[in-house]
């Protein structure tokens, strides 16, 4: 069972990466037994549940992964490393800012905790990056990662059979849909339930100038609040992760298997936003508040099904 999570990723060009680690990438993307994407997800569950049900548990590899996500786009190469330890770290930390003490030690005696806040200040007094290149959200999909995709970049497969390499439409001439690979198996064919897939894709060019559109009418239309917050923060994220050549996607992941193939069909999050935001800018109240709706109402019913029996 994989957990009901979204996943925003951010993958850069193998252009980006220091010699050594571009060697290794290259080799690691031409590799035949490297996890395809359908199947990568499922690897890194298993990877975390493993370190969970050690005694004492191991709340972050001692190594960082050598395993990334990988699409191609032309003969361009890009690259989006699991980065499991530092998201371990950083997951741990808002774990434990979370959690009252007395609860806590009992996941994670506190002497295992030290030694992980010791290994992570480590990390950190060493200048290492803090920055992961996937967020990642449980039970639903933030409007502000919505607000950085269109519509027709949007991939949808249902069954083994559907063409995963097919969008909705017209993407500028660029095509994303499925890595190359995934579709026709590679190491790790998967089957039908695991292809089961919504995804969008763009390029980060692309993500920004919606992003920076929906903070502009945020801030003229609303001004402060949770919305022009969510969006500022996705801005600082994007600023200090993506290479200005990266391509970003959007990974319902396991949240699927909470959605029947015609709420999946009928998923228009990304276009309601996109109206609702539009809405705001030219004035037209009604639009704007019935795509919020739409969209808002959505997700909360998928949210509630958290604390469902």
């Amino acid at each position: 069972m994989l957990p009901y999570t979204a996943y925003l990723r951010v993958y850069q060009p193998i252009t980006a990466f220091s010699g050594r680690d571009r060697a290794y990438w290259r080799a690691y993307a031409e590799s035949p037994d490297r996890p395809r994407r359908v199947h990568a997800v499922a690897a890194e569950h298993e990877e975390s549940l493993r370190r969970l049900v050690a005694t004492p548990p191991i709340v972050a590899p001692e190594r960082e992964s050598g395993h990334a996500y990988i699409r191609r786009v032309g003969s361009q190469l890009y690259v989006c490393p699991w980065q499991t330890r530092l998201r371990s770290w950083l997951g741990f930390q808002e774990f434990r800012s979370r959690t009252p003490a007395r609860l806590s030690t009992a996941f994670v005696p506190e002497s295992t905790a030290a030694a992980t806040d010791e290994a992570f200040q480590r990390w950190r007094e060493r200048g290492e990056p803090l920055r992961t290149q996937i967020l990642t959200t449980t039970w639903t999909v933030p409007l502000s990662w919505f607000a950085l995709f269109d519509a027709q970049e949007r991939c949808l497969v249902l069954q083994s059979g559907t063409n995963p390499a097919t969008t909705r439409g017209d993407n500028g001439g660029t095509t994303y849909g499925l890595p190359s690979g995934d579709a026709a198996g590679g190491a790790n064919p998967p089957d039908a339930a695991s292809q089961r897939t919504l995804l969008y894709v763009t390029e980060l060019k692309r993500a920004r100038d919606r992003l920076d559109r929906a903070i502009r009418v945020l801030r003229e239309s609303l001004g402060e609040g949770a919305l022009l917050t969510s969006a500022e923060r996705m801005e600082d994220w994007l600023t200090g992760t993506a290479h200005p050549s990266s391509l970003l996607e959007l990974d319902y992941g396991g949240l699927v298997r909470l959605l029947g193939d015609d709420a999946l069909r009928e998923d228009e999050s990304a276009a309601e936003v996109a109206a609702a935001i539009t809405g705001l800018e030219q004035g037209q109240d009604e639009l704007t508040m019935a795509m919020y709706t739409r969209v808002t109402q959505r997700w909360k019913a998928v949210q509630a099904l958290e604390h469902a029996n």
